[in-house]
């Protein structure tokens, strides 16, 4: 046979020392996986047998657990039990149609103040932060030097007034002498003209001396508006350049402005009201819009709308009596322009958003629900105006939607039960403004579905 003999190689090859046979080799290799599938084997059986166990101390406990805790049924009988939901009943109100906008307190006046003359500042009159009115004096500046000007040019008023008068006797003198052929008539014109030139020397010396005055005035820097003055930016002392130097800002508080943006879609509705002569109402708002500032009325709109936002400014006025509002405030303006009266309120918790479009469940009877589709006109934030769909007097789920659909049985909450039979509970209460508040299950409903879901909880903890 030939060596070469694959046959015989195998047969013949004798196994090296510490080398297992082929066999073994094999068992050795598949003993891990043995245990692996006996272990998933046992754990398989593990959750059977637990599952099996569940299920069995769930079917005997949840009734009367169910009845206790209201009828929230567990994971296994949930969907067939009664949803618990909190209702509320659409009631009649006025909506307020609001524009709301980002705006900034603005002054109707900020005056810097500066001297309209050089000179040093020899008394400042003011104190900051004090509220001054227009023409009380601020500061003063040295006068001694427009009081010498004004003296210097009264003296030459003067000389040139005797110049003057002593030229017009002289024309008298030579009228008379022309009306006797005592003297020509050229000399007469010569002595008229020289009158004349007198007269506007007395003029102009005139001029330097009501100028002088006026320098002296305003050596006594005076507010020029109703306000409050600010920090004083130069002391006393100080030489002050004629237009240059600040002394001091005035700003006006009261009354004040609010400049605030809208965009241009709502422009026609607000232009609507103005033409119509409708004083609309503006209110302030604070940063986070949450605290009602001040509230105020509308002035003017912007004859152009701004092309690189789409936006138009409008100008509100406030009192501003206690001063809430501060210069360059940031707010939140919203424009009351219209009233919708006696609508169908329903609360925002009710307004659901799907295939149907805007839709709520609406309570058929006491134990079902069904979908209604809506249409919805203004809303404040916590009621909406119901334009079709709904009516008055209807109820409408506000709590425990997640897991309703159409047709679904539900069980409404104690508290939300009384509020349905009298109109008066806190899931649909109108407050003073007309809106709706919803509010939540009852303490006692809230207490039985606690203990219901605690004692679940228990049990399956047993159970593992």
């Amino acid at each position: 046979m030939n060596e070469s003999s694959p046959i015989r190689t195998d047969t013949a090859r004798a196994y090296q020392p510490g080398e297992a046979p082929a066999r073994e080799v094999r068992t050795r290799r598949f003993r891990p996986i043995r245990w692996l599938v006996i272990l998933m084997l046992l754990a398989g059986a593990g959750a059977i047998g637990h599952r099996w166990y569940e299920a069995r101390t769930d079917k005997g406990a949840e009734p009367a657990t169910a009845h206790k805790g209201g009828g929230r049924g567990g994971r296994h009988g949930g969907a067939d039990m009664p949803q618990a939901v909190g209702v509320a009943t659409v009631t009649t109100g006025d909506m307020p149609v609001v524009l709301q906008g980002l705006g900034t307190v603005t002054p109707l006046a900020t005056v810097t103040v500066k001297s309209q003359i050089s000179g040093y500042l020899t008394q400042v009159k003011f104190r900051e932060g004090q509220t001054v009115k227009a023409g009380d004096e601020l500061a003063q500046i040295d006068s001694r030097p427009y009081e010498a000007l004004l003296a210097q040019y009264q003296g030459q008023l003067a000389r040139d007034q005797a110049l003057l008068q002593n030229s017009k006797l002289d024309l008298q003198r030579y009228q008379t002498l022309n009306r006797q052929d005592s003297i020509s008539k050229q000399n007469v014109d010569t002595q008229g003209a020289l009158v004349k030139q007198n007269e506007g020397t007395v003029a102009a010396d005139q001029a330097l001396v009501d100028q002088q005055k006026l320098n002296i005035a305003y050596t006594h820097i005076t507010s020029p508006v109703d306000g409050r003055v600010g920090l004083r930016q130069v002391d006393q002392g100080n030489y002050i350049s004629a237009a240059s130097t600040a002394i001091v800002v005035v700003t006006q508080l009261h009354p004040i402005s609010v400049i605030f943006t809208l965009p241009e879609d709502d422009v026609a509705r607000v232009m609507r009201q103005v033409r119509a002569g409708a004083k609309l109402t503006v209110r302030a708002y604070d940063r986070g819009d949450a605290h009602e500032i001040a509230a105020g009325r509308l002035d003017t709109v912007d004859n152009q709308i701004d092309t690189t936002t789409g936006t138009v400014k409008l100008r509100a006025l406030f009192d501003n009596g206690d001063e809430e509002l501060f210069p360059n405030q940031f707010v939140n303006a919203k424009l009351t322009v219209d009233t919708v009266r006696g609508a169908a309120l329903v609360p925002n918790a009710s307004l659901l958003q799907g295939t149907p479009g805007t839709y709520v469940y609406l309570m058929d009877g006491d134990n079902k629900v069904t979908v209604r589709p809506i249409k919805t006109g203004e809303t404040d934030g916590t009621n909406t105006v119901v334009v079709s769909g709904l009516k008055p007097g209807d109820r409408v789920v506000t709590d425990g939607t997640d897991r309703l659909k159409d047709g679904a049985p539900v069980r409404i909450t104690e508290g939300a039960q009384a509020a349905a039979g009298d109109g008066k509970a806190a899931e649909a209460k109108p407050d003073g403004k007309g809106e709706v508040k919803s509010g939540a299950p009852t303490d006692a409903a809230a207490d039985a579905q606690g203990t219901a879901e605690g004692g679940r909880r228990h049990r399956r903890r047993q159970a593992q």
